[in-house]
């Protein structure tokens, strides 16, 4: 039997379905787990239209979101605004 490796930039195919996921990682994951997955993200949506609206490269774009990348913040900004994001703060409450 034949197996195929899982990958979740199959399953991300609309705002929701990226919105929920981006908000997991946000509150479960690390750094390294939201620029993995924000390149996945990217990748969903195809690493040439993020390239365009970004003004990156897709070879920088690979190198910045790739496992145990230390990107710029103004990086991430970008890519963030092509894939249709932002950045919110809420209050913690305890």
């Amino acid at each position: 039997m034949e197996t195929s490796k899982f990958d979740i930039a199959d399953y991300l195919d609309s705002n929701e379905m990226i919105a929920e996921y981006l908000n997991a990682v946000l509150e479960e994951g690390d750094n390294s787990d939201l620029i993995a997955a924000i390149g996945n993200i990217a990748k969903s949506i195809g690493m040439t239209k993020i390239a365009e609206e970004t003004g990156l490269s897709r070879p920088s774009l690979y190198k910045a979101l790739s496992d145990g990348s230390k990107p710029q913040f103004e990086t991430i900004m970008k890519v963030l605004t092509a894939i249709g994001g932002q950045i919110r703060i809420n209050p913690i409450t305890t």
